[in-house]
């Protein structure tokens, strides 16, 4: 197994950890950081659109937050939503998660505005600088191999030749 994937689920872990014992972090862990880490290993991205798809969600939970803070009712999730759609297709933003992420101040009803686009900020910077550090330690030392009692898969009576 890929080390990015051990790397990105302690991440995760540790996000969540953080959001349970600290309060003022409460918005750090949210329910698409994980479509985020999925996304940024299961296709291979340039590091100059891994940051682009990054910029694009803080851009994103910035309008929802601005519009849920201004206004928190459907015509400004609307606006919220028609805004963000168009700028992932103006500027190319192939990620589906940026849409989500400007829902979040829909739902979570944060007092200041900006602690949404903060928290997916500091949310995505962390995750980036632990892909990259996998990514290295990938590169010069190689994949970690399972353990041989979980890699084993069970022998079945159709698995074997008579």
């Amino acid at each position: 197994m890929r080390i990015r994937t051990y790397a990105i689920c302690l991440y995760i872990i540790t996000i969540y950890w953080i959001s349970l014992h600290i309060p003022s972090m409460h918005t750090l862990f949210f329910p698409t950081l994980g479509a985020f880490s999925l996304l940024f290993i299961s296709r291979p991205f340039e590091k100059a659109e891994l940051r682009k798809i990054a910029v694009g969600a803080v851009l994103s939970s910035l309008i929802g937050s601005l519009f849920a803070h201004w206004n928190p009712s459907a015509l400004s999730l609307l606006l919220t939503l028609i805004i963000v759609i168009f700028c992932i297709r103006t500027f190319k933003w192939n990620a589906p998660p940026i849409l989500a992420v400007a829902l979040i101040p829909f739902f979570t009803h944060p007092t200041l505005f900006w602690v949404v686009p903060l928290s997916v900020c500091g949310s995505l910077l962390g995750l980036l600088i632990t892909l990259s550090a996998a990514a290295y330690v990938e590169k010069r030392f190689g994949s970690v191999q399972l353990p041989s009692f979980l890699s084993r898969k069970p022998k079945t009576e159709s698995d074997s030749v008579n």
